[in-house]
């Protein structure tokens, strides 16, 4: 019987492929790196706290504000911005008894709109 499988075969034996791979293989990033990244959009892979961070991104909110927005419990939206303050997605500024939670830095945000913008890109 006959396999309908494609095999993808190149034949890159010149020693120019040859560097320019061992160059591609030299530059990998770590598996450290990796693991940070994946861990990373596993943070970003939840829709509520997609919610969370798109809010954050128009303003800087405390908790009553983003469980009025979100319409969840004090107790949900706490535990999501525990989560996301720990993966260094949001930071928090206590202003007396009030916390009020932001963005980390730019990096969060460019990562959120460029996703936002190739989900929208047509």
């Amino acid at each position: 019987m006959e396999s309908d499988a494609i095999i993808d075969e190149c034949n890159h034996s010149s020693e120019a492929s040859q560097q320019m791979l061992a160059q591609i293989k030299n530059e990998l990033i770590d598996g450290t790196t990796a693991n940070d990244m994946a861990e990373l959009f596993k943070a970003l892979g939840d829709p509520t706290r997609i919610r969370l961070i798109y809010a954050l991104s128009q303003k800087e909110l405390c908790v009553h504000d983003l469980c009025s927005v979100l319409d969840m419990t004090q107790s949900a939206i706490s535990h999501q911005l525990r989560y996301l303050r720990n993966m260094r997605i949001v930071k928090r500024r206590k202003v007396g008894k009030t916390v009020f939670y932001s963005l980390d830095d730019y990096h969060v945000e460019e990562i959120f709109l460029q996703t936002h913008e190739h989900l929208t890109h047509k």
